[in-house]
């Protein structure tokens, strides 16, 4: 019963939209209505600066950790712990509380796959901003970075739970991006600090 009651707290907390309340907040409007459309801290910076996006960023990072860290404390137990990341993680794609019209995940994956392994989420990290430094692209830096992710992860973490849980988080968010993929393919996706979407 315990771990039924930690997956769904991860899928109530994920699926609290940082990014829609920081724009409420903060009277920026609705995310869901400017740039790309996409509830997530890229759009955010398109549309409001820094400043919102970083506190969208923080906010959609810490959902993914913090369920995953009170599996781990209550649990022990990787299945668990996988259960609650995943359950945040699609709280984020899917949430109740605003008509399951959520992100795209990367944020809040990074977050789980923190509390899933430091050492994974740090080799995701440099992959994704090797790859958005060199090439400008938030999109591509996300599905090469998550492509990754199941890589680092079997490699740092030698969970074959983790790692497929991961695999879970990489399959995902390639489809959320799957628009993004046919614009990059077009050459007509965004680069990151531009407006469009």
């Amino acid at each position: 019963m315990l771990d039924v009651i930690l997956v769904i707290i991860g899928y109530l907390i994920g699926s609290i939209s940082s990014a829609i309340v920081v724009c409420r907040a903060m009277n920026l409007g609705d995310p869901r209505q400017g740039g790309s459309g996409n509830p997530g801290a890229t759009n955010v910076l398109r549309l409001a600066g820094k400043v919102p996006a970083g506190i969208t960023l923080l906010g959609d990072w810490l959902k993914g950790t913090l369920p995953v860290l009170l599996a781990w404390l209550a649990t022990e137990d990787p299945v668990v712990a996988s259960a609650a990341g995943l359950a945040a993680f699609f709280g984020h794609l899917f949430p109740v509380y605003f008509r399951f019209q959520g992100g795209k995940g990367v944020a809040t994956g990074l977050g789980v796959i923190l509390a899933w392994s430091p050492l994974a989420l740090l080799a995701t990290v440099v992959t994704w901003l090797a790859v958005a430094g060199a090439f400008r692209y938030s999109s591509l830096a996300a599905v090469v970075a998550f492509a990754m992710a199941p890589i680092y992860m079997l490699w740092l973490s030698a969970s074959p739970v983790l790692t497929a849980a991961t695999a879970i988080l990489t399959a995902a968010i390639v489809w959320r991006h799957r628009e993004n993929i046919v614009r990059l393919a077009a050459g007509e996706e965004s680069r990151i600090g531009s407006s469009g979407s």
